[in-house]
């Protein structure tokens, strides 16, 4: 599986370890009311989706930059890759 990186082109996925779902940089506000229900639900509650995917993938073995993958689970398709670091200082993953 090739990864479309946006600085470095095509990588092979080998390259890169897999963290998760994109939705982890969206971290709860320790200072809600909520926050221990809330960081209950972001550690240990995961979705398994079949189909479209927005992935954390790290460049372990080259730029060590954080990306957000959008990825076919079924067929294994990438539609895309983002820099995490732009993701976030627009607020959404």
């Amino acid at each position: 599986m090739l990864i479309p990186h946006p600085l470095l082109g095509l990588r092979d996925a080998g390259e890169f370890t897999y963290l998760g779902d994109a939705r982890l940089l969206d971290r709860p506000d320790a200072s809600a009311p909520d926050a221990a229900a809330a960081f209950h639900d972001y550690v240990h509650l995961r979705d398994n989706p079949a189909g479209i995917h927005r992935e954390l993938w790290f460049h372990e073995q080259g730029d060590r930059s954080w990306l957000v993958v959008t990825r076919n689970t079924l067929t294994h398709e990438i539609l895309g890759a983002e820099l995490a670091r732009d993701i976030r200082k627009g607020g959404a993953a």
